[in-house]
């Protein structure tokens, strides 16, 4: 019973995800990744057997610990592409923002050449 409630959790996750993609609320290329694991873990929701087996051919005793440090691994990649991310978008918010006030300082300088056209 507890397999087929993880399974349809996975797949209901992976349809509010598509969901989200498609009104614009979630960029697909972050989508694509949350898609993969909530079928990942819909996978191993409606057949468990897979992750015992893959426990057994690489000898450890205890299958529960490989998904746990599966599932924590897979969230610390995750982490390390947000900060990822964040690092390119802080670096390119800098460079607009320099952008923007060499524009400034440049349409400063215009309106203090121009003559005054109220005369």
């Amino acid at each position: 019973m507890v397999s087929l409630v993880t399974g349809t959790i996975g797949l209901i996750i992976a349809g509010l995800i598509l969901f989200l993609i498609r009104k614009d609320r979630l960029h697909a290329h972050h989508g694509l990744g949350w898609i993969v694991i909530a079928l990942g873990f819909a996978l191993l929701g409606f057949s468990p057997g897979i992750i015992d087996r893959l426990a057994a051919l690489l000898g450890i005793g205890y299958p529960p610990v490989l998904a746990l440090t599966l599932a924590i691994s897979l969230l610390v990649l995750k982490i390390l592409l947000m900060d990822i991310e964040r690092s390119r978008l802080e670096a390119r918010n800098l460079r607009l923002i320099q952008r923007v006030a060499m524009l400034e300082a440049d349409l400063k300088a215009l309106q203090r050449i121009e003559p005054d056209d109220s005369e």
